[in-house]
């Protein structure tokens, strides 16, 4: 049985048992996506003084970033499985203690390595939180008010990017880099002790059975791939050895494509590639993310080791880019309603990809209100981008469906972002090859180079059709088929 299936007719959720779980039990999954969001933001503006600390470059930090995120994208798949074999309670609670124990460990790292090793424990920790934590709410509630439910729940979603930068820089420049993994330590506890109390413990399927050996070959092909990324820019072994990890790569996830045919549950539902617009969302719209996802991990760099600005200016600079989304999300449905899915991520895109260049005419001397403003504009564009092609990848989903489709989507998302840093780093690791320094041309040399990115999803958002994902947006623009 599907994991996120609606309980049986008559069946008495934990909520008509006990009205105080109708905002207990959101409070508690919302610990862990506060948690979550704030590590995936607050990092960021640390890196440089953390790079000092441990003796390394400002760019081979983007490794502690890559590793969790990429992390993320492996374990999700394998969340809801470990919930219906053990129980969500015990599952959730246990990544919740995960989380919390990596926290403490990377804010004790003495070296890189350590810190990129306990980087990932915490991301195999978050891995489990928020898809646990959406499955425990869909268990407790019945539809009708699930999406008050949600609503609370995803509230530390579009908190944490606001504060999570500013926050950043306010611990890094007045107390130490090391508390912006130690603050996730009361979270970390109250979430545990509440999960404990007040969450229900239960085993849906204790037969299904989870597809190891298609859960490692793309486990470890992206891995590899982004390792192989990572030591374009910055060779940490020689070239031969990066041609065969790539290769290697490529192998395991083309092979992965073969297997898939030959299983019937494999551990990535290819098939969901056949629809169109779950394929454009997803793919073109990949790409164009992993574009746009660079800026955050370039920008704070440039303000801080290009122009030498502290921690705090720059988190307070930067912070406004997730303001956006709010600025977005009122309008986000009349725009598709007025010019259609094609329209909308056809000209974001491109709109996108003129501001990452942008960010090349941006120099120590310009004023900070004007950065603010160019930052707050781009993340306007971004916002629209991710919106559209998120909606667009489930709009035309089959019930059935679903709940594989949000999965692998997810998985595309978080690999997006840790491509995005990947990309990024490489590219400022090109830039400098000849052992210069990280000065502000180096920076718009990486913007200008990242800003082609998101132009290479505009073959795949061309392919749209004006009724793609219209009954979600109701637009009804004739086709020229049709015309």
């Amino acid at each position: 049985m599907d994991s996120t299936d609606t309980a049986p007719e008559g069946q008495v959720f934990a909520i008509d048992r006990d009205p105080r779980l109708r905002y207990i039990i959101p409070a508690v999954v919302a610990v862990a996506f506060l948690m979550e969001q704030l590590d995936s933001t607050i990092l960021v503006t640390a890196v440089p003084d953390i790079a000092r600390s441990l003796a390394t470059t400002p760019v081979r930090m983007n490794l502690a970033v890559t590793t969790y995120i990429l992390t993320l994208a492996m374990f999700i798949p394998v969340s809801g499985w470990f919930a219906d074999r053990f129980g969500a309670r015990r599952i959730f609670a246990l990544s919740l203690f995960t989380f919390t124990i990596g926290s403490i460990l990377c804010g004790l790292a003495t070296s890189l390595p350590m810190l990129v090793a306990t980087r990932a424990l915490q991301g195999f920790g978050g891995a489990m939180m928020t898809p646990v934590g959406r499955l425990i709410l869909i268990r407790s509630f019945p539809r009708s008010q699930l999406v008050t439910a949600m609503t609370y729940m995803t509230l530390p979603a579009v908190i944490g990017p606001v504060i999570g930068p500013v926050l950043g820089g306010f611990l890094t420049t007045y107390l130490s880099w090391r508390w912006i993994f130690w603050v996730n330590l009361p979270f970390g506890i109250i979430g545990m002790v509440m999960a404990l109390r007040y969450v229900e413990d239960t085993v849906r399927d204790t037969s299904s059975k989870f597809d190891f050996p298609g859960f490692i070959m793309v486990g470890v092909g992206c891995v590899l791939l982004q390792y192989g990324i990572e030591n374009v820019g910055r060779p940490t072994i020689p070239v031969w050895a990066i041609i065969a990890v790539l290769a290697a790569a490529c192998l395991l996830l083309v092979g992965f494509i073969r297997y898939a045919k030959t299983v019937e549950s494999p551990a990535v539902d290819l098939t969901l590639f056949k629809l169109r617009t779950f394929r454009v969302g997803t793919l073109a719209g990949g790409i164009c993310r992993v574009g746009l996802n660079g800026v955050p991990f370039l920008l704070p760099l440039m303000l801080q080791v290009g122009f030498g600005l502290s921690p705090i200016v720059s988190g307070t600079l930067t912070f406004v880019s997730a303001l956006s989304s709010l600025a977005v999300r009122p309008v986000s449905s009349t725009m598709l309603r007025l010019y259609g899915f094609d329209r909308v991520l056809t000209w974001s895109a491109v709109f996108g990809a003129a501001i990452v260049a942008g960010f090349a005419l941006i120099g120590p001397e310009t004023p900070h209100w004007f950065i603010i403003v160019y930052v707050f504009v781009f993340g306007l564009s971004r916002a629209a981008q991710f919106m559209t092609s998120n909606t667009l990848s489930y709009s035309d989903t089959p019930a059935a469906q679903l709940s594989r489709a949000t999965s692998l989507g997810g998985v595309l998302q978080q690999l997006s972002v840790s491509f995005g840093v990947s990309i990024a780093a490489m590219l400022l690791g090109l830039v400098t090859l000849d052992g210069s320094q990280l000065t502000p041309d180096k920076f718009h040399m990486a913007f200008l180079l990242m800003a082609v990115i998101p132009l290479l999803g505009l073959p795949g958002f061309l392919k749209l059709r004006p009724e793609d994902g219209r009954q979600v947006s109701g637009h009804y623009r004739q086709s020229k088929e049709a015309a």
